[in-house]
């Protein structure tokens, strides 16, 4: 009983002393709210609730205590934001300050070769070019042009695919479909367009279970030092799934490495892929070329980047529009060219659905005032953007799905929020997804062209429901069922740039 009494006394005495550390700062401005008088039980609390709960505990701490909150986990202070005004202060007008990224944990240093991805890299010269090598060569709006082909012929095998099922009168899966569809035109923008559908779903394959089984190795990054002694069969598994995802990626990049030369040597023209632009990137901090291991780890990033998301996102506008028939059928009925109610309907689905509720955690480099408190060097900063786009003293009835409230020259948003920020599904300031152009463009690609090809029906026994749940990105908790009936027989589908 003494031991019991003397390890709380110790306890009660670490957790006072580190919350009077780190309550106020030289110049006498505090740390957001916390819930918890001590840092020690919130982590626990968190990790034993999952991310269901863990957003839900967020949005009643924000309403209890306002836009601006802090949860300490041990000594390092988590900042998090609900308020448009105080995330645009942060991340445009202060942007140098929260552009950093926290250090990676142990697996998380293997998966990004030690933190050389745009998602996760530290900000410096080597993310910058990371950064603009993606956007301003792959993602340029003249590149994105050149993969139409790959579009309609990943729009075509989609078509088909959800065509074989309408035949049988059966309610099909919508989000399986859109989600091979988007990563097999991923697959052909970073690695060519030469890949056949075996070397696909290989591809997928991997890239799949690292995000499914990813979960069961986070007990690794507890005390690593500890978990390489005792759970060494856990870092063998971990570490065999990592070799075995680069042993499929790897002869893509040395095959792409292979026809980049030749070609060069023949003078013959072909299309670059993302792979490409990677293979003579010189790291201007090192001094040397990114190696394989980074290039390997560059593509998964691009490869899950821009599938979840983009398919994720599909998934909840296609369910909106099959409960709400008049949105499709404006859409089906809208003239080709102009298409301002498709816009819309895009821009309103990222609003009311947007990938993930919280960016990626931003790392402070210097201590900083935002909103009267003081947001601490070194600590995470943290954005709820799902609270942003459904901020009822902006939106009005902002858990509705309207459309119709983005028509109009008065109604415009910028969707960057560079400008003012009212809604940020892709994030603001110097952090934001670099692949924002294309991504609207996939969205607006497919769900135009969806609607277009077929009629979407809700199913007895299979009504529409929009739940939430947390996996990579936020989904649909019942993902949606439906019945797709084939509109016309000839090809009809609209060509986009």
């Amino acid at each position: 009983m003494a031991t019991w009494f003397h390890i709380f006394c110790v306890s009660f005495t670490v957790n006072f002393l580190l919350y009077l550390f780190f309550r106020r700062t030289n110049n006498n401005l505090p740390l957001p709210p916390n819930p918890n008088f001590f840092p020690m039980p919130g982590p626990f609390q968190w990790l034993r609730q999952g991310f269901d709960d863990f957003y839900s505990y967020l949005r009643s701490i924000h309403h209890r205590l306002g836009p601006i909150i802090s949860l300490r986990i041990f000594s390092v202070p988590a900042i998090f934001v609900s308020d448009r005004s105080l995330a645009h202060k942060a991340l445009v007008l202060n942007g140098a300050v929260f552009s950093d990224r926290p250090p990676a944990l142990p697996t998380g240093k293997i998966i990004t070769s030690n933190q050389h991805t745009i998602s996760s890299g530290s900000y410096g010269a080597t993310w910058r070019l990371l950064r603009r090598n993606l956007t301003s060569e792959i993602l340029h709006p003249s590149r994105v042009k050149s993969y139409s082909n790959a579009r309609r012929s990943v729009l075509e095998n989609l078509c088909s695919r959800i065509r074989n099922h309408g035949e049988e009168a059966k309610p099909i899966v919508v989000v399986d479909h859109l989600r091979y569809a988007m990563f097999s035109l991923l697959v052909l923008m970073c690695f060519g367009d030469k890949l056949d559908e075996e070397q696909i779903k290989q591809v997928e394959f991997v890239q799949r279970r690292e995000l499914i089984t990813l979960p069961r190795f986070n007990i690794l990054n507890v005390f690593p030092s500890f978990t390489k002694l005792f759970l060494r069969k856990r870092w063998e598994e971990f570490l065999t799934f990592r070799r075995e995802h680069k042993n499929v990626l790897l002869p893509l990049i040395r095959s792409r490495r292979k026809i980049m030369i030749e070609s060069k040597d023949s003078g013959k023209e072909y299309i670059q892929s993302y792979v490409d632009t990677l293979l003579d990137l010189e790291l201007p901090d090192e001094k040397r070329k990114l190696n394989e291991d980074e290039i390997v780890s560059l593509c998964s990033e691009f490869l899950n980047a821009g599938t979840d998301t983009t398919a994720t996102t599909l998934q909840w506008i296609m369910a909106n529009l099959v409960i709400g028939e008049e949105e499709e059928k404006e859409i089906e009925e809208e003239e080709m060219k102009k298409m301002p109610y498709l816009k819309a309907v895009v821009l309103e689905g990222l609003r009311l659905h947007p990938p993930g509720h919280l960016l990626l955690p931003h790392r402070v480099s210097e201590d900083t005032e935002l909103g009267g408190y003081r947001v601490p060097k070194k600590g995470t900063f943290n954005i709820n953007v799902a609270m942003i786009g459904r901020d009822p003293t902006v939106w009005e009835e902002p858990m509705e799905f309207k459309p119709e409230r983005f028509i109009g020259e008065d109604k415009e948003v910028d969707v960057t929020g560079s400008r003012g920020i009212k809604m940020m599904p892709f994030g603001a300031g110097r952090r934001i997804c670099p692949g924002i152009g294309s991504a609207m463009l996939h969205l607006e690609y497919f769900v135009v062209n969806l609607v277009k090809e077929f009629e979407w029906k809700e199913v007895e026994g299979y009504e529409v429901d929009l739940s939430e749940k947390w996996e990579f990105t936020v989904v649909m908790k019942y993902p949606l069922k439906a019945l797709a009936v084939t509109r016309r027989k000839e090809k009809t589908h609209i060509v986009m740039a």
